[in-house]
């Protein structure tokens, strides 16, 4: 397409044309560019060294005839015969020949200005003919003049340029053929280098490929004996593929959690709501189902809660860490649990030490508040909690004077809606000691249950 002003440019210019091409390509372009212009570079390097070590000898050769044939003047001798290839010719100040070499004859050599400007005592130097084109007959010449007692003359030098040119075009020749020479293998390493080198990329890419068709547990294949840029991006990609694995088997898992553990409560929801509707009830028998439909709805609410604090925790690249004193830490993670207790008529103590902590309250204090809970709600007798910091650990830990945990239970304590009791209607949703460990391990920590003291006890490690 073509416009009133002439054909419309590329879109974006030479250089967005450029970044449209395939990387091989591209760095064969700038390889044979780069060589293209050092190539040209060093043959006019060599070519100018060459041209001027032949131009000083011709130089040095036919200022020597031309003093010869001065002197022949001054002396009134013959005219030499100068070296190989030479000619003259003796000029008065009008131009007329007074002698010359038989090859020039009478043909004149020099133009009528530089005649005028040769008498008037200037060196005249030009060449006749040019290298390229071949012209034949090519000279370099030398006029200047002489005045032997009251006679001037213009004494013309010359010589052939033969030689010389015939040398130059034949360096140029091998010039331009070996650095063709050079272009070509130039561009042909650098295609065959981009190649291997951009060859683990193509295999990545098409290893990602396979990925994004549905391929699971893909890793790409990295040599570990390299540390070059490219297995660096491999080793990066391996490690992006890892977090993805991991993101989608949380994500698989939530759904697998959430489907099998709110299955329960609605279905018992859709019971309580259909015996209301199947035949008209009193009052009191519709108020007690609808705080039965409370109770459940509730325990959805926390289950949605926990199974949400679960996935938040598990994808959270960092946790916010700030300074705070474990005492107040454990005062705001036992308060609401205080009421409960006193109700019930249990004693729940808290002992932490005089230290300053570096972790993040958001998930910690819930953590702290559902090892009280669990023990306030499963176990017997006093519950006590103590805080201690060790060589920059904090080890928190909660005990009940319960029964504690059945034997076949510890092994898998931590696991989600791992739970002690047989039922699934039994108060709890099974993810309070899953939501510890996953609070410990953000941490950099672990959490451990076990049977000691004639109870209960769970154990939370952290760096702080």
């Amino acid at each position: 397409m073509t416009l009133p002003g002439g054909p419309m440019p590329l879109a974006g210019g030479p250089r967005a044309w450029f970044g449209r091409l395939p990387v091989v390509t591209r760095l064969v372009l700038a390889v044979a560019v780069t060589m293209s212009l050092v190539l040209t570079g060093t043959a006019w390097l060599v070519y100018w060294r060459v041209q001027t070590a032949l131009d000083q000898q011709l130089h040095d050769d036919l200022a020597a005839y031309r003093h010869s044939l001065e002197r022949s003047l001054h002396t009134g001798t013959a005219l030499p015969p100068g070296p190989s290839g030479s000619l003259y010719q003796i000029l008065d100040p009008h131009g007329r020949d007074l002698a010359a070499s038989a090859a020039v004859g009478h043909r004149p050599l020099l133009t009528p200005a530089e005649l005028d400007a040769a008498v008037r005592g200037r060196l005249v130097r030009r060449d006749v003919g040019s290298l390229l084109p071949i012209t034949p007959d090519t000279l370099r010449l030398q006029a200047e003049r002489v005045t032997t007692g009251k006679t001037t003359r213009v004494v013309v030098a010359a010589v052939r340029r033969g030689h010389r040119d015939e040398a130059l075009r034949e360096l140029l020749a091998q010039l331009a053929l070996a650095s063709g020479l050079a272009l070509i293998a130039a561009s042909y390493v650098g295609y065959r280098t981009a190649r291997a080198a951009l060859r683990p990329v193509e295999r990545y890419r098409t290893a990602a490929a396979t990925l994004a068709d549905g391929a699971q547990h893909l890793r790409l294949d990295v040599p570990a004996d390299r540390d070059d840029e490219i297995t660096r991006l491999g080793h990066t990609l391996n490690r992006m593929l890892d977090r993805l694995a991991a993101a989608a088997a949380r994500e698989r898992r939530f759904v697998a959690d959430a489907s099998h553990e709110l299955r329960t409560p609605l279905a018992l929801l859709r019971a309580e709501v259909d015996v209301a509707l199947h035949r008209p009830r009193p009052a009191e028998e519709l108020n007690q189902t609808l705080r039965s439909v409370d109770a459940e709805v509730q325990r959805l609410i926390d289950l949605s809660n926990a199974l949400l604090d679960l996935e938040e925790l598990g994808s959270t690249d960092h946790l916010t860490r700030a300074p705070v004193r474990l005492a107040d830490l454990v005062k705001t993670a036992v308060a609401p649990h205080l009421p409960g207790a006193e109700r019930s008529g249990r004693a729940l103590t808290a002992d932490a030490a005089d230290a300053t902590v570096d972790v993040d309250t958001r998930w910690l204090v819930p953590a702290i508040g559902n090892l009280v809970g669990n023990a306030l709600r499963h176990g017997r007798g006093a519950v006590r909690l103590t805080a201690t910091v060790e060589e920059g650990r904090l080890r928190l830990s909660v005990a009940d004077e319960g029964p504690g945990f059945p034997p076949g239970f510890l092994p898998r304590a931590f696991d989600r809606f791992a739970r002690a009791e047989a039922s699934r209607t039994s108060e709890g949703s099974g993810l309070g000691l899953a939501f510890v460990q996953a609070v410990a391990t953000a941490h950099g920590g672990s959490a451990r249950a076990e049977n000691a003291g004639g109870g209960a006890t769970v154990t939370v490690d952290l760096p702080v």
